[in-house]
């Protein structure tokens, strides 16, 4: 038996944020990260809407990028205190990941971070309070998906939190705020969109009601996404859609070894934090390659070239028309083509080579990839994505 599961409700469309008017509740805490949402008046928005619906509101600001384990158990415990009814978490990817944790932990106090690294291993929730998630950026997906990615600094990992109990309640998919997205951000988060959703569709457990939202995100982001990043708004509001479609279909695929890599590289240089979204715009096309290797992964990637009006007469050449159009994509948005135009540093890079290729191979999201990899090849996948060489093995 599989399971399809989104949120209750999601509520889409310019001026969707004005939905919180008529949330019903006593208390609600409002997670938000470093001060863009305020500087926007958008912060405002929310708390007067959820006045207006009669409901006291509590503030728990400053969550950082990449959020740490931390900031998770210092949110829990405002919650612990302030015992609101609704979590409501608005900006990019990194507040609304932390506010899930949080939210864990304020409904059982006793559970350690450790106990939450397994995959679908959460207690179950929903026991205090609901979750309403907004987001300002068009990549994570985060208000619709089972997912929360936590940084444990001390050991330099990311940890990718795993369980439908994460998946919130509402999501309020509003473009107004993705207006504020500078280029960059647009670029990576965009890309981080686009590998959610090829990596749904190659998963092993993809299905029919995952597949169409895979490729019509696919379709949407090749589209939308150059204009999106060159300023065009109307494009944007397209790309805030685009990502949300790509994350319910990941949420329900799960992902691969993109991610893994993503995942266990992001904080692990000292010569530069690795943003989620340029990581997985990198390794993107390699992996393409090393699971190209696999017959029904090939099929897939093809038919995806195919959907989108590439050119091939074979799936071989199918496949590399999909290569060469991410990389054109990555050249377009200024987004290096390797580890080492981004600038890590090599000797560092090899030094950590081993445990970064294990910790990858280990990482929640290689299950469901559609090629099995060990320490050695993904060593030698790192190797490639550092030094842009071919993946032939």
């Amino acid at each position: 038996m599989s399971r399809f599961t989104l949120p209750r409700d999601i509520y889409y469309g310019k001026g969707s944020i004005d939905e919180l008017k008529n949330l019903k509740g006593k208390k609600a805490i409002v997670v938000v990260g470093g001060g863009s949402m305020k500087r926007f008046g958008f912060l405002d928005k929310v708390v007067n809407n959820l006045h207006e619906a009669g409901i006291e509101t509590m503030l728990f600001e400053g969550v950082e990028p990449d959020p740490s384990v931390e900031t998770v158990m210092k949110g829990a415990k405002a919650m612990q205190e302030f015992q609101p009814d609704w979590i409501v978490s608005i900006g990019g990817g990194s507040p609304i990941d932390a506010a899930k944790a949080m939210w864990a932990f304020y409904e059982y106090p006793d559970t350690k971070f450790e106990d939450l690294i397994t995959p679908f291993g959460f207690p179950t929730l929903r026991q205090k309070a609901k979750f309403l998630a907004i987001p300002s950026t068009s990549g994570t997906a985060t208000e619709v998906t089972a997912f929360s990615v936590i940084t444990d600094y001390h050991k330099g990992i990311k940890y990718p939190l795993a369980d439908f109990n994460i998946t919130p309640d509402v999501a309020i998919v509003d473009p107004d705020l993705a207006e504020t997205m500078p280029p960059k951000l647009t670029a990576h988060t965009g890309m981080d969109a686009l590998t959610h959703a090829i990596e749904a569709y190659v998963s092993t457990l993809n299905s029919p009601f995952t597949d169409p939202l895979a490729l019509k995100a696919i379709s949407m982001v090749f589209e939308y996404l150059p204009d999106s990043y060159n300023g065009n708004m109307a494009a944007r509001e397209q790309m805030h859609y685009a990502q949300c479609l790509a994350g319910m279909a990941f949420s329900n695929a799960l992902l691969g070894i993109v991610h893994s890599m993503a995942h266990k590289t992001g904080a692990a240089y000292s010569t530069g934090h690795i943003p989620h979204g340029c990581a997985n715009a990198i390794y993107l096309p390699y992996v393409i390659q090393y699971n190209a290797k696999d017959a029904t992964a090939k099929k897939r990637y093809a038919a995806i070239a195919k959907s989108v009006g590439l050119a091939g007469n074979t799936d071989d050449e199918l496949v590399a028309a999909l290569c060469a159009k991410i990389d054109d994509y990555n050249v377009k948005l200024n987004i290096p083509k390797t580890l080492k135009d981004f600038g890590i540093n090599e000797a560092e890079f090899l030094e950590k080579l081993p445990e970064v290729a294990a910790n990858a191979v280990g990482d929640a999201c290689t299950g469901s990839n559609p090629r099995s990899i060990t320490p050695a090849q993904m060593e030698q996948l790192l190797k490639a994505t550092y030094y842009g060489t071919k993946v032939d093995f």
